[in-house]
């Protein structure tokens, strides 16, 4: 395959990676056994979550501010919008080189992500209550205050930034055949491609985005992108973009070979399993590679070398504990439910007794009287248990039913 018309091609993308080489981490990329013989194939992991900044975003921003540093030119101050790991990149970058750095961010973005860049030195705004107003805010900045505008992908030389973990990729395992990238906005997985296809064409490149916001879901198709619903929410919200860029699309239409979706309940399950798995922390948005492969939406032949890029692990510590509840109950390994009992001596012993006998944990119980869906000398006792798998839990269900006992699933 020969390179598209672009300002872009192998020989720059690696002295991008020279310029930044230093800034930056090479971070691990682990092959997981017990992961590769789950989804039967050797599958190895690009942990950008241990990047510094916690996201692969580092690696563009630190390109493109030193870009400018390096023009005719050099901005007094650069400003950015961004929910968070961009701003973070940027305000990292930007603190390296004694540059000043405002950074927009929703007013609802994560406290952690906030607090982060203000440690590194940036001026934070806090406009409106999506990434859209705090973009066109970020330009207002820019073009009042005579700051240098940093676009988290549509910008050639971020590209050329996240390419260099794409040239890692490679390096680090020269036998892979398919890559499987998040996708967003379209940086990350623009210089991943680049960089893989520029060497090896035959590699597959993969792009996985949320369900719940998925615009280019059938661009690879017809060359359209879908229109996201107002109101969208997803636990993924590192790509919750809704206007992809325009060079992204240029790099995506030719190199990108499928783009596949997931839902929250597959990703959840990849935040835990990646947990357990690497006992490192993912975000919703750098693991949907991962929950991907978990439900097969990724067709993987047995001598397929497969390389999920993790790219960042900026959770907000109030959603990692809901994260792992969530993925446990998608996973059937935790079980909530609610039994009708008599509300006599001994009753709630024998409920917990059939509970120990099927080898269940026994997490949190809730007695509810005097409302109106419970008869008269009737409890409603709530159970929440760890379980092993969804036999399991139908496994207590249908011991509850035999017993003559009304029992509600509060999960499903």
């Amino acid at each position: 395959m020969s390179p598209i018309s672009l300002p872009l091609d192998l020989a720059a993308l690696r002295l991008a990676h020279d310029r930044i080489r230093d800034a930056v981490i090479r971070t691990v990329q682990w092959q997981n056994d017990p992961l590769s013989e789950e989804l039967g194939v050797p599958l190895r992991l690009k942990l950008e979550n241990l990047q510094r900044t916690g996201s692969f975003k580092l690696r563009g921003a630190t390109h493109k501010i030193g870009r400018l540093l390096d023009s005719d030119t050099p901005p007094t101050g650069v400003v950015a919008a961004s929910a968070g790991n961009h701003a973070q990149g940027v305000a990292r970058a930007a603190a390296q080189c004694g540059l000043r750095a405002v950074v927009v961010m929703p007013s609802n973005a994560p406290l952690t992500k906030i607090q982060s860049c203000r440690k590194l030195g940036a001026d934070v705004r806090l406009v409106g209550d999506n990434l859209e107003v705090a973009a066109d805010e970020a330009r207002r900045l820019a073009k009042e205050e005579d700051l240098a505008f940093l676009h988290p992908y549509d910008d050639w030389d971020v590209i050329a930034g996240q390419a260099s973990c794409g040239l890692e990729m490679l390096e680090d395992a020269p036998d892979m055949t398919v890559a499987i990238v998040p996708l967003g906005g379209g940086g990350l997985i623009s210089g991943v491609a680049l960089a893989l296809k520029l060497q090896n064409p035959a590699i597959r490149v993969i792009g996985v985005q949320t369900e719940a916001v998925a615009p280019w879901r059938t661009f690879l198709r017809d060359g359209a992108l879908e229109e996201v619903p107002p109101g969208a929410h997803t636990i993924a919200d590192g790509i919750k973009v809704k206007r992809p860029g325009l060079l992204t699309r240029q790099v995506i239409a030719r190199y990108v070979d499928e783009i596949v979706t997931v839902d929250d309940n597959a990703i959840a399950e990849a935040i835990v399993t990646l947990l357990e798995r690497t006992r490192t922390i993912g975000e919703g948005a750098g693991v949907v590679g991962l929950a991907a492969l978990m439900q097969k939406k990724i067709v993987l032949a047995p001598d397929d070398r497969a390389v999920v890029v993790i790219s960042g692990g900026n959770v907000d510590m109030t959603l990692v504990g809901r994260s792992i509840d969530y993925g446990l109950a998608s996973s059937g390994r935790l079980m909530c439910v609610a039994v009708t009992i008599s509300d006599a001596p001994g009753q709630l012993l024998g409920l917990l007794k059939t509970v120990a006998e099927l080898g269940m944990n026994v997490r949190h119980v809730e007695h509810r009287r005097g409302e109106l869906h419970v008869p008269v000398g009737m409890t409603e006792v709530i159970l929440q248990m760890e379980t092993r798998d969804l036999d399991h839990q139908r496994a207590l269900l249908t011991l509850l039913a035999t017993q003559g006992l009304r029992v509600r699933n509060l999960v499903v």
